[in-house]
């Protein structure tokens, strides 16, 4: 028994160093690609963040892009980007006779920082004072082959 175990010790402590060996350690990742998720982002269009603003900024505004930074104000790429128009329309209610709002809402998905020609002009025409501009489901591009989802914004005009 006591050389079975002598035997034992022995071929054990031969074969450590060569299962030591044999064990591979993981290749260093570059330092400029990391696994973590960025830093807080912020959305602004043009230089304003969620706001209310005047309808003459907001016109200004219509062929600004979307800017998406991090806290070191590092600009991501804004690759896509879902719009919606809340219009509001003033209209009297037959039942009550009294003057109410009615809401419209309109959209579209964008695969680009900014808004198309189309809608820009469109909104140029018929934005009022009360209408509201949602953008929603900002993605940027963080790294080679990493997208975020960015903070949405809000922009009311007064």
């Amino acid at each position: 028994m006591q050389k079975h175990l002598l035997l034992c010790f022995f071929f054990t402590a031969a074969m450590a160093p060569v299962f030591a060996q044999s064990t591979k350690k993981p290749a260093a990742k570059p330092a400029a690609v990391t696994n973590k998720r960025p830093m807080k982002l912020r959305s602004s269009w043009g230089i304003y963040l969620s706001d209310t603003l005047p309808k003459n900024e907001v016109i200004k505004l219509l062929d600004s892009a979307l800017v998406v930074r991090d806290e070191k104000n590092i600009k991501y790429p804004v690759l896509s980007f879902a719009f919606t128009y809340e219009k509001h329309e003033p209209y009297l209610n037959d039942t009550t006779g009294q003057p109410a709002l009615y809401k419209d809402f309109t959209g579209d998905n964008f695969k680009s920082a900014s808004l198309s020609p189309l809608w820009s002009k469109g909104l140029k025409e018929s934005l009022q004072t009360g209408d509201v501009l949602y953008f929603d489901e900002i993605i940027i591009k963080y790294a080679e082959e990493k997208f975020y989802k960015a903070p949405s914004l809000k922009i009311s005009v007064k």
